[in-house]
């Protein structure tokens, strides 16, 4: 890690370093060999411009692959609004090559640059700029690395040699709202599926999505400061109004095209789509409703689907990444709740049982599955928020893990395998960032033998978080609690109280880790008990964990702040006469929720880009959880917040950019509008051309600074 620039505050560095992610490496991928590492990382801890580079295992040498700052010329990149929407998607702040993709020996890399089409070959070290009709997105090798095709926003995927030659459109729009080869807003957003295109192994065909947003409803984000620009127009799905409609096709590289046919009237989510030489192209589809998914194979010759699984859920079901897939001898793997814990399954068999909570699927070789998993068991765990990389047999009788320092059980934040060598990046609460090794696969599938660590040049944090774990109240809540540094009992008292969660769904925030517990540690610092709850609906503890927030958002995860707060008061200093309440997003929302509901015990809360009315958040991640609200308009009132405006009794500051097209600033005008018309006082804070995320460095320290600034006042500090 590098060090930090003397004059930087907490929130300066914090926001410059976009939370200590610049520097250091990230999206990693091994050639099949396991001769390589390639991943992305910048040159410092204050350079946000990504290089590509390679790791040779056998001598742990480390070089660059990739120089965007040689590749552009010095210039500054040029992104197109597609490509900026697509970085908002995906919660990507920093710059340079942000993602790239390999060809299936490993040895040549393609990636995009200013909306220009780059190739990389990492055997010999040699860059160039093919010849392209961009602005391009997403461009991906075939196979065999002869061809790289490529997105555009013209809506195209094209074609074109690796040697610059022959450029070609496979598929163009047939209508002015039509793309091929690009993953819809809902995809990105909320199915975790950036991707709208897929070769076929042998490097002849691709499956390609081609998207028509015609029927979604047309929403426009405007800049106030600047009236003279036109609004930006939106294709936005909000609940219960149209998506995009969907499709798949096969194209072959001579212009040839075959429709891929399901039941998309009653399947109409593309979820995941997976092509390997274990088995035919694998679809999951799901319904709109999410009650019920199918696992499709593909005949790439007629389109022809056939139902390899059909599984259904009362409440709802998830997509998880690495899966459906198959094994090498064409066994199908999958991820499911339908044993009442999630499970491992491959074939007709589940592989784990009720001790584990599976995450993701790494990857599957001959003879093992490698996977992420948490705690399925919670009353033997030690302490919440562990996430560690496990294998196991096909057969399920051989479990193993790969340990970091010899404590399997810590955070591991991502993980690739490969040609028999994993690379994990783990974290730990007592060190700064995360340590990246490069370890080859042992026989006996237990321990792990380390070829290399990956350096990261992120800088070290100002301050040292310290996060206190617990399981609090009858429900066992994870939670962290932070005190301030230096805090003495006896001599400082009970102390004012700040609960920073998220609290919602795919938002865990009790982690076995350092730096994601650094903003908290910071409030601490500021003169705070800080608390971090993870109640119910939040990942990681179980399908019932997750699936028992159903149409009910603002009575269980309130509660479960509420109990969590008043089971730690009985071991930690908590002035329960001094409680306020902060969070983003769904942590937005449950923060004015406390303080709208429980001014019993809240007495103060700063609201970020909440969602307000839930019937104007998007269809796939809403209807899941409150369902339909044309079918449940009872449950969207009660879960939305302007009903409540009237109970307003203690101070609150909602902040709200201007610029969100995820969470639209119109929750906020809303929610401001009802306390108004209720005569309720309270604090907006528009934020100017900010989207859902502030990477703006002086907005983001700001913020932390005006809400430590509006909290001590309202608590009378």
């Amino acid at each position: 890690m590098t060090s930090h620039t003397p004059a930087d505050t907490f929130p300066r560095q914090y926001a410059r370093t976009l939370r200590y992610t610049v520097g250091a490496p990230r999206s990693f991928s091994v050639a099949p060999d396991g001769s390589r590492v390639v991943f992305l990382r910048s040159r410092s801890g204050s350079d946000r411009a990504n290089l590509l580079w390679i790791l040779d295992t056998a001598t742990g040498e480390e070089r660059i692959a990739a120089d965007p700052a040689v590749l552009l010329g010095g210039g500054e990149e040029d992104l197109s609004p597609a490509e900026k929407a697509r970085r908002e998607r995906s919660r990507e702040s920093s710059a340079g090559i942000v993602g790239y993709a390999l060809d299936a020996a490993g040895a040549r890399a393609a990636f995009a640059l200013s909306g220009r089409l780059f190739t990389a070959d990492l055997v010999t070290g040699a860059t160039a700029e093919l010849p392209a009709q961009g602005p391009l997105l997403d461009p991906r090798l075939s196979p065999d690395g002869a061809y790289v095709a490529y997105a555009n926003t013209s809506g195209e995927l094209r074609l074109t040699r690796a040697d610059g030659s022959g450029d070609k459109v496979l598929a163009e729009p047939d209508g002015p709202n039509v793309t091929w080869g690009q993953a819809e807003f809902i995809a990105q957003e909320e199915m975790d599926r950036d991707r709208g295109f897929w070769w076929s192994p042998e490097g002849d065909r691709l499956l390609v999505e081609r998207a028509d947003d015609s029927p979604v409803g047309r929403w426009w984000i405007a800049d106030p400061a600047n009236p003279d620009r036109e609004p930006a127009e939106v294709a936005y799905p909000a609940a219960g109004t149209a998506n995009a409609e969907v499709g798949l096709w096969v194209l072959d590289l001579h212009g040839g095209r075959t429709e891929v046919a399901w039941d998309r009237t009653a399947f109409p989510y593309l979820g995941r789509v997976h092509w390997s030489s274990g088995g035919v192209p694998l679809l999951q589809v799901q319904s709109r409703d999410q009650r019920s998914q199918r696992i499709l194979g593909v005949d790439v010759t007629t389109g022809a689907t056939e139902v390899l699984h059909e599984e259904k859920d009362g409440t709802w079901l998830e997509l998880f990444r690495g899966v459906p897939a198959w094994t090498p001898d064409g066994k199908l793997v999958r991820i499911s709740d339908e044993g009442g814990a999630r499970a491992l399954v491959v074939g007709d068999r589940a592989v784990t049982g009720a001790d584990l909570h599976l995450r993701s699927v790494v990857t599957v070789t001959e003879d093992e599955v490698f996977f992420t998993a948490s705690g399925g068991d919670t009353e033997t765990d030690p302490e919440p928020g562990w996430i560690a990389v496990g294998r196991i047999s096909h057969d399920g009788k051989r479990l193993g893990w790969e340990s970091s320092n010899g404590r399997p059980f810590t955070s591991v934040t991502s993980a690739v395998h490969g040609g028999g060598i994993t690379v994990r990046a783990t974290a730990e609460p007592d060190l700064p960032g995360s340590l990246v090794q490069v370890a080859r696969d042992l026989p006996e599938g237990v321990v792990v033998d380390d070829v290399a660590t990956i350096a990261s040049y992120a800088e070290t944090p100002v301050i040292t978080a310290r996060p206190v774990f617990r399981f609090a109240g009858e429900r066992r809540i994870p939670t962290a609690v932070f005190l301030p540094t230096g805090y003495d009992r006896e001599r400082d008292g009970l102390l004012p109280v700040l609960m920073d969660p998220y609290g919602g769904p795919h938002g865990q925030r009790v982690v076995q880790a350092h730096n994601p517990h650094l903003n908290s540690q910071w409030f601490a610092d500021q003169g705070f008990a800080v608390v971090v709850a993870d109640g119910r609906g939040t990942p990681g503890r179980g399908p019932a964990w997750e699936k028992s927030i159903a149409f009910d958002f603002a009575g269980a995860t309130l509660d479960d702040q509420v109990d969590a707060l008043q089971a730690l008061a009985e071991e930690f200093p908590l002035d329960l006469g001094r409680v306020a309440i902060r969070g983003w997003s769904y942590g937005g929302y449950l923060a004015a929720l406390a303080v709208l509901r429980r001014p019993d015990v809240f007495h103060a809360a700063v609201a970020g880009a909440p969602v307000t009315d839930w019937a104007l958040y998007d269809t796939h991640y809403t209807e899941r959880y409150l369902g339909d609200p044309a079918e449940r308009p009872e449950v969207y009132a009660a879960n939305s917040l302007s009903g409540y405006a009237a109970g307003l009794e203690r101070p609150l500051m909602i902040i709200h950019g201007l610029a969100d097209d995820n969470v639209v600033a119109a929750h906020t005008l809303r929610l401001s509008s009802a306390l108004l018309a209720a005569g309720r006082p309270h604090t907006v804070l528009p934020l100017s051309g900010v989207t859902h995320i502030t990477p703006q460095e002086e907005v983001a320290e700001n913020l932390l600074l005006l809400q430590v600034d509006f909290v001590k006042r309202s608590l009378g500090l």
